[in-house]
């Protein structure tokens, strides 16, 4: 069974940094990328970034120029540099593998268990 496994999170005050990682298997090159989700306490996930199969990358506007996703191929881990952290970026966060569905959408289909990031002020 393929799973994923999020570690770095934290309590970190406002402005400061932290990164997120996640090691993923071999089998998780079949999908169509990775990507970070998070949710906050009584709220929906929302999306946060995502890395693509060819390394395009895509942001929510939240997160934009503060946060950096990558994947290290070789090592198969992937990251979430997060800089000039807000007290609004609270949430667990989710690390997750996007597959293609029956609609051909890149849809995460694998997901980690999640890692709490607390921004205090």
């Amino acid at each position: 069974q393929v799973q994923l496994m999020e570690s770095g999170g934290g309590t970190v005050q406002a402005g400061g940094s932290l990164q997120l990682s996640c090691p993923f298997s071999q089998y998780i090159f079949r999908g169509c990328g990775m990507g970070w989700i998070r949710q906050s306490p009584g709220t929906e996930r929302e999306w946060v970034c995502s890395i693509s199969r060819d390394g395009t990358t895509t942001y929510a506007d939240s997160v934009k120029d503060r946060f950096t996703i990558s994947q290290d191929n070789v090592k198969k881990v992937l990251y979430l540099q997060m800089n000039s952290l807000k007290t609004e970026d609270t949430a667990v966060y989710y690390c997750a593998a996007l597959f293609e569905d029956s609609t051909l959408r890149c849809v995460p289909q694998i997901w980690g268990q999640g890692t709490q990031v607390t921004v205090s002020s």
